[in-house]
């Protein structure tokens, strides 16, 4: 029952986040790119997802980023074909190494979907990191600041 609800408010907040940048109207020109290993159909990606590997928001993304999706209240979305083991061994090499603490307490793992919190940013807000496995070999990342 628990799993349901972790599933439930995951997708939820994607929902959400896609929702608002639909209400929105986006936040900068969207710059088309192809998904990876994939050339056809185009994905809509706000910056070159080619090397980058910082969001405007200034969240690190994996290099294999691909429809990214800056909400206009700084979060971050992203489709990524990495592992979720890959996508937390990233986010945790990355928020290491600049001084960021995980709040481990707060780290949920669980039937390809995980949440994660990290403490350190300048803000005072914690940094929330959340993926769902989409069961087609991609996952999605949402990443913001938040009280926690």
């Amino acid at each position: 029952m628990k799993h349901n609800r972790i599933y439930l408010a995951v997708g939820i907040l994607v929902l959400a986040s896609l929702a608002c940048q639909a209400l929105t109207g986006g936040g900068n020109e969207p710059v088309v790119t192809t998904e990876p290993g994939n050339s056809n159909p185009p994905a809509v990606a706000t910056q070159d997802t080619g090397g980058g590997n910082t969001s405007d928001s200034g969240f690190p993304m994996t290099a294999d980023a691909y429809n990214i999706t800056e909400i206009g209240d700084g979060s971050l979305l992203y489709y990524t074909k990495l592992s979720l083991e890959e996508v937390m061994a990233f986010y945790r090499a990355e928020y290491t190494s600049k001084g960021y603490t995980e709040r481990e307490l707060l780290t949920v793992v669980s039937d390809g979907v995980f949440s994660m919190v990290f403490d350190g940013d300048p803000s005072g807000k914690g940094v929330v990191i959340q993926s769902v496995d989409l069961g087609d070999g991609s996952r999605t990342v949402a990443i913001r600041l938040e009280d926690v």
